[in-house]
């Protein structure tokens, strides 16, 4: 969260603040050389982006999924580690995407819908793909490896 991206007029944080919330972020994401490092804001906003994907129809693989949740691993990751007020400021708008992330997916099978890290043991409902990447009547190319069949509510569009 970075003072230029303040997410609302009536709150403002102090500079302590600012500080722990850049310190947890540091904490939890990885950036290299000349990369720039991420913001509580870029990263809900990652988070949303991906929701919305997922809510119209994943395009991307398996392991692309799995790369496109970091965003939500890092969030999970500095959360706690956030002031409690910049928590309580933001504590809805995290559980409203997360709430539309369960909706928008399907927990593997055997897998407790709830716990550490839950959003990486779901797969969503709806995978959009290429004609010529659907090979069978079961996962579309790049979904292959997946440890079981493919449920009936996972739709496969073309």
């Amino acid at each position: 969260m970075n003072p230029a991206e303040s997410h609302t007029d009536e709150v403002v944080l102090s500079a302590e603040e600012y500080d722990a919330v850049r310190a947890a972020l540091a904490g939890v994401t990885r950036t290299g050389p000349g990369a720039q490092a991420h913001s509580l804001d870029s990263l809900l906003a990652q988070w949303s982006a991906l929701v919305d994907e997922v809510e119209d129809g994943y395009s991307w693989c398996a392991p692309e999924l799995s790369h496109d949740l970091r965003c939500r691993n890092a969030l999970a990751g500095a959360w706690p580690l956030l002031p409690s007020r910049v928590r309580a400021i933001r504590q809805l708008e995290l559980d409203g995407l997360d709430e539309r992330y369960r909706r928008a997916t399907i927990p593997w099978p055997s897998r407790p819908e709830e716990g550490a890290r839950w959003w990486t043991w779901r797969v969503p409902r709806r995978l959009e793909i290429e004609a010529s990447e659907q090979r069978d009547p079961d996962w579309p190319l790049g979904w292959e490896m997946m440890p079981f069949p493919r449920p009936a509510c996972v739709e496969v569009v073309t």
